[in-house]
């Protein structure tokens, strides 16, 4: 059974910084494209950033180029968010997800998600 668990989640300031992990289990970590995606209150989930299967490649939305990094240990079967100058409209719940391909930003080919980890920036 696959589960994808996120943890690192909370209360920030505006300009303040949090690191997201997933940890990944029952699946070959290392065959999987892995993603984060995000949900605001009344919004669609997005497309955060993503990485490769072998780490080498990481793509990001507009809104947080600059500010987040996607990164991965596949020893550890886990996967980062490190979001920095955190701003308000940053708010949501963030899911991690796992795609059997590397095609990273292709929300349809992501078929294993976590439960999310709600990430809240006060402003």
């Amino acid at each position: 059974q696959v589960q994808l668990v996120e943890s690192g989640g909370g209360l920030v300031q505006a300009g303040g910084s949090l690191r997201l992990s997933c940890a990944a289990s029952g699946l070959t970590f290392s065959s999987y494209a892995m993603g984060w995606f995000r949900q605001a209150p009344g919004k669609e989930r997005e497309f955060v950033g993503g990485i490769t299967r072998s780490g080498g490649s990481t793509y990001y939305a507009d809104s947080v180029k600059g500010r987040f990094t996607v990164s991965r240990d596949n020893a550890k079967n886990t996967v980062y968010l490190q979001m920095n100058s955190l701003k308000p409209e940053d708010t949501a719940v963030y899911y991690c997800a796992a795609n059997p391909t590397n095609s990273v930003t292709s929300e349809g080919r992501y078929n294993h998600w976590g439960q999310g980890t709600q990430v809240t920036v006060s402003s």
